[in-house]
């Protein structure tokens, strides 16, 4: 008995160091680690293996793993998560957003900014949400999840965002609960109009389906409360996008006559409403953003709103946004936890937005640009919102590597060694 024992000690002892001793896929050295669900701030090694985070420690020895990455200098995040795009790109050029050409295709700007993950949000409605899912999310590299709109025909545009007939909460929940993989909640988007009607049946949809909100308003004259929006009509864990939007047709989050965050607007964050900024081409203004951050009022994610509209006007993409908003005052940490692990529970995709053992490994590694480019000479970068407004930052982010599925997807200047082209993963 006592040899058999010994035999089965030896053989688990074989076996645990053989498993030790298989070879990672990636390992990341000496990067500047900022995962916020982990409180992990600081010089950590992670190495990678069949796609998912294998460790993350003070020192990984590389030794067998089939690529390094030099991270030293740089930072390390989880990937980039982007709540708020417009994807549902086609060739029906008389349908905006749905299926037409104003979305932009995932794979074409979401890896070069470290962006792993992103939210449609409302390109589509339960009619035409399976041409969506076949065209895009089943096709893309980036792992693609969707707002469905409370409009069945989506965002095509005109009339058909103004059909309140259109706005089946049964026929929009029936969908996303058919999907709950990729459709992580419900949209209202463009309603013109003094009406709760569209508000009411996309929160009616929610409930149905046990999934949060997203409201932007399209505009009234006179503005719908956002007060009465936050306290009677939605729940804790919706979203109001566009929070620091200011058109004559929708109400500010900031009084622009004492320039101060409106107390309801405290409260409605602290009962969990979500603010998000979806910046998109007109939906931002420094004049209601610069003295809410000044305040201590921070939104709860970041999210760009890209279109083919706001990527070439002040937006341009996820990394200018959150150097927007370092510029105004917020802190590296915070704006990286804005657009990770934030909005991984906003969407209540909690698996995701950081970088946890066992966790699937979606990661970016981004360089901190401090005070000038060569060809500058002032020592800031300029920032400026679609009013002209301009302001200027010591300190602007780029992607230097992302990763998806433990697969480099993006390196800009080389740093993994090997260098491997590889087939890329899809979602």
């Amino acid at each position: 008995m006592k040899k058999i024992t010994l035999l089965l000690f030896s053989l688990c002892c074989a076996l645990s160091q053989l498993a030790m001793a298989q070879p990672y896929n990636v390992v990341i050295k000496g990067g500047h680690v900022i995962d916020p669900k982990n409180n992990i701030d600081g010089i950590m090694d992670i190495a990678i293996t069949d796609g998912k985070i294998a460790q993350v420690a003070k020192s990984i020895d590389p030794k067998g793993a089939i690529q390094v990455v030099d991270a030293k200098g740089l930072y390390v995040t989880p990937g980039l998560i982007d709540m708020h795009t417009h994807v549902f790109f086609g060739t029906n050029l008389d349908q905006t957003y749905s299926n037409g050409p104003n979305a932009l295709p995932p794979d074409a700007f979401t890896f070069r900014n470290g962006v792993t993950t992103i939210v449609d949000a409302g390109c589509s409605g339960w009619r035409d949400f399976e041409t969506f899912k076949k065209q895009t999310i089943d096709l893309s590299q980036t792992r693609v999840l969707s707002l469905l709109n409370i409009v069945g025909s989506g965002m095509r545009g005109g009339k058909f965002e103004q059909n309140i007939d259109d706005m089946d909460a049964q026929q929009t929940a029936d969908m996303a609960k058919k999907y709950p993989e990729f459709v992580v909640g419900v949209k209202l988007a463009h309603f013109n109009g003094y009406d709760w009607t569209p508000t009411n049946r996309a929160v009616e949809a929610g409930k149905l389906a046990n999934v949060p909100v997203m409201i932007d308003f399209g505009g009234s004259t006179p503005t719908l409360s956002i007060e009465e929006l936050f306290m009677k009509h939605l729940r804790p864990g919706d979203i109001f996008t566009h929070c620091f939007g200011q058109l004559k047709t929708r109400e500010p989050i900031l009084d622009v006559t004492t320039n101060k965050v409106k107390p309801f607007v405290w409260e409605a964050q602290k009962k969990g409403i979500i603010f998000d900024v979806g910046y998109g081409g007109i939906s931002f203004a420094f004049s209601q953003a610069i003295p809410a951050i000044k305040s201590g009022f921070y939104p709860n994610t970041i999210s760009t709103d890209i279109h083919t509209g706001s990527m070439n006007n002040a937006m341009k993409d996820m990394l200018n946004v959150m150097s927007k908003f370092m510029a105004m005052g917020m802190n590296l940490q915070s704006v990286i936890k804005a657009s990770t692990w934030s909005p991984a529970q906003a969407i209540r995709r909690p698996e995701l937005g950081h970088l946890s053992v066992g966790s699937v490994a979606d990661v970016a590694i981004l360089k901190l640009h401090e005070g000038k480019f060569e060809v500058r000479d002032t020592g800031y970068f300029g920032f400026f919102d679609y009013t002209g407004h301009k302001i200027e930052g010591k300190q602007k982010l780029e992607c230097e590597m992302t990763i998806r599925k433990g697969k480099i997807v993006y390196d800009l200047n080389g740093i993994a060694n090997p260098v491997v082209v590889t087939q890329q993963p899809r979602s």
